[in-house]
C-alpha cells in the first residue's frame, strides 16, 4: 500500500508543473472572465466594479454590431475552414509521392506558417494595395481586368483576409495530412491494385476513408483558429470598411481595450467560448466513430 502511495506521489509530483501551469494561466483566468462578464466596469474604475447581473448579456443580443461580427466570424469559417482542409489535402497527396526535390517543397509551403503573422499581414496588405502598384491588381490587369479595392470595399475585403489566412496556414495541415497518409500501411495499397483498381479508385476507397481521423482533426482546429482570428484584420483592415470584416475577436478587442467596457468585453469572451465548445461538441459526436484515443 505504501509502494503504491509512494509511486503515485511521484506521478503526481512529475504532473504538478503542468497543472499549476492550467490552473494559474487558463482555469483562474476564465473563472474569472465569467464572474467579470457580470459586471460593469472598465479600466479605469476598476476597483468600483458594479454587479449587473445579466445585463452584459442583454445588452449583447440587441448590439447590431456584435450580431454582425458574429455573421462575419461565421461567413470567414465558410471561407477558412474548407480552403484550408482541402489545399492541406491536395498538396499532401502530391508530396507524398517520392521525387527530386519533394522535401523542399514540403519546406516552402510549410514556411509561412512560422512567419510572423505581423509581417505576414503588412506585405499582404502590400499586394492588396488599391492602387495599381499591388500585385494582385497588376495581375487583374495583365488578364484585361478591371483593378479591384481589395480592402476598402465590404465585398472583397473579408475574401482578401481569408486568403491571406489560408495561404499562411495550409501548410501546417499539409503536415498533419502527411502524418496521417504516411500511417497508412502499403499493403492496403498493394492489394487495392492488385484487385484492379485505378489511382482514382484506391485514393477515393482506400486514402481518404482511412484519413477520416486525421480530416475531422484538421477542420476541428481550423474551426475554432477561425473564430480566434484577429491579427490580420487589426492590421489589414480594421474591422472595416464599415464593420464588413469585424470579427468577434475584433469587437472583444475593442469593447475591452479602445472603449474600456472590461465587463461588457469579458462578456463577449464568454459567448464566443460557449460557441467553440458547441461547435468543437457537434464536431466530436460526428466524428466521435473516428477517434481513437
Amino acid at each position: 500500500m505504501r509502494k503504491k502511495l509512494r509511486e503515485n506521489l511521484i506521478a503526481y509530483t512529475f504532473c504538478a508543473p503542468a497543472y499549476i501551469v492550467f490552473t494559474v494561466f487558463l482555469f483562474i483566468p476564465i473563472v474569472w472572465v465569467v464572474i467579470l462578464s457580470f459586471k460593469e466596469f472598465s479600466i479605469i474604475t476598476f476597483n468600483s466594479a458594479e454587479f449587473v447581473g445579466l445585463k452584459n448579456y442583454t445588452k449583447l443580443l440587441k448590439d447590431q454590431i456584435f450580431l454582425r461580427s458574429i455573421l462575419n466570424t461565421l461567413c470567414f469559417t465558410v471561407l477558412y475552414v474548407p480552403g484550408n482542409t482541402i489545399l492541406g489535402l491536395a498538396f499532401a497527396l502530391l508530396l507524398n509521392k517520392p521525387f527530386k526535390g519533394r522535401n523542399f517543397f514540403r519546406l516552402a509551403l510549410f514556411i509561412p506558417n512560422i512567419i510572423s503573422m505581423v509581417v505576414v499581414s503588412i506585405i499582404w496588405s502590400l499586394i492588396f494595395s488599391s492602387s495599381t502598384t499591388g500585385i494582385a491588381n497588376r495581375l487583374l490587369m495583365m488578364l484585361h481586368m478591371k483593378p479591384i479595392e481589395w480592402l476598402s470595399d465590404y465585398r472583397y475585403a473579408l475574401i482578401a483576409v481569408g486568403i491571406v489566412l489560408i495561404w499562411s496556414g495550409f501548410g501546417y495541415r499539409m503536415l498533419i495530412f502527411l502524418a496521417g497518409l504516411q500511417n497508412i500501411p502499403d499493403e492496403l495499397y498493394e492489394a487495392a491494385a492488385l484487385d484492379g483498381a485505378s489511382k482514382w479508385q484506391i485514393t477515393f476507397k482506400v486514402t481518404l476513408p482511412l484519413l477520416r481521423p486525421t480530416t475531422f482533426f484538421v477542420i476541428t482546429t481550423s474551426l475554432i483558429s477561425s473564430f480566434q482570428v484577429f491579427t490580420p484584420i487589426y492590421i489589414m483592415t480594421g474591422g472595416g470598411p464599415g464593420y464588413s470584416t469585424t470579427t468577434i475577436v475584433n469587437y472583444l478587442y475593442t469593447k475591452g481595450f479602445s472603449e474600456f467596457q472590461m465587463g461588457y468585453a469579458s462578456a463577449i469572451s464568454v459567448i464566443l467560448l460557449i460557441i467553440i465548445m458547441v461547435l468543437t461538441f457537434i464536431q466530436r459526436k460526428i466524428g466521435r466513430e473516428d477517434l481513437i484515443f
